[in-house]
């Protein structure tokens, strides 16, 4: 009987290790089948290209404006909270084409851009003004603006970095009338 139990275990076991094998051989099959397509693609030099993907073409030179800035970067140093400070990053445009700035966004609400609107000419110079208001700021500051252009790369980010000491509470202006 013992030997019945034993027998049926055994053939049961050669059974699903036989089984088993079979869907693992056949992943392996597909795997090396599509190895096989995929260097078969690569030695003829075609591409595949997913469905999605939308054609691209390198951006003709000549049709591109080139930011110079002598700065990206201005340190309005250490100021106190609630001053304003107003920085004009000057460029000229060193591209082919006339540079016709899209858009500027700033990184928080507590800094404002204004910019060339017209397109500047090759060789010529622009500006980009960025305002910042350190009210409700307070310590190590570095507010940025990003700038979309017709330049390669398309975004271009000025900063402003600095320090805001806080208010003093009660020091500043008094709530209520004043005693003569």
């Amino acid at each position: 009987m013992k030997i019945n139990v034993l027998s049926v275990a055994a053939l049961s076991l050669m059974i699903a290790l036989g089984t088993s094998c079979s869907p693992k051989n056949d992943q392996e099959a597909k795997i090396q089948a599509l190895e096989e397509k995929i260097a078969a693609l690569e030695t003829q030099g075609t591409a595949v290209t997913p469905v999605n993907a939308q054609a691209t073409q390198p951006a003709d030179p000549a049709s591109l404006g080139q930011f110079t800035f002598p700065e990206m970067e201005y340190d309005f140093g250490t100021i106190p909270e609630g001053q304003v400070v107003e920085h004009l990053f000057k460029f000229t445009n060193n591209g082919q084409a006339p540079l016709v700035i899209s858009n500027i966004t700033a990184s928080c609400g507590c800094t404002s851009p204004d910019w060339t609107k017209a397109p500047v000419k090759p060789g010529e110079e622009g500006f980009v003004k960025v305002v910042f208001n350190s009210t409700a700021k307070s310590g190590s500051q570095s507010p940025t603006v990003s700038i979309q252009a017709n330049t390669n790369p398309t975004v271009t980010r000025l900063r402003l970095k600095g320090t805001v000491t806080p208010k003093i509470a009660g020091a500043a202006n008094p709530v209520g009338p004043i005693k003569k």
